[in-house]
């Protein structure tokens, strides 16, 4: 057998089928994360119109804190399959 032949074979493998659960990240830190990325996103928006630069700036500011708010909250457990959203029985 070639490499390209044991490649592609490899690549099937590994490839997703559609029964596969993909996780689409429905959690209180992926909601949060775009909630607060889409409201940088509409300041920037309104500032990109106005030609504001001070405020675009601010709205990529807003949208990094979204990322950073994200991620944190993921850590913290709320993000999916996280400790926080576990069913513990109460």
């Amino acid at each position: 057998m070639s490499k390209t032949t044991v490649s592609a074979n490899q690549a099937e493998s590994k490839m997703a089928s559609h029964a596969d659960a993909i996780g689409h990240g429905n959690s209180p830190a992926a909601w949060t994360c775009v909630l607060v990325m889409l409201v940088g996103a509409l300041i920037s928006s309104i500032a990109f119109v106005i030609a504001s630069t001070p405020i675009f700036v601010g709205g990529l500011v807003v949208m990094v804190i979204g990322l950073i708010v994200g991620f944190v909250m993921r850590k913290a457990g709320y993000g999916v399959g996280g400790s926080k959203l576990q069913n513990n029985g109460h």
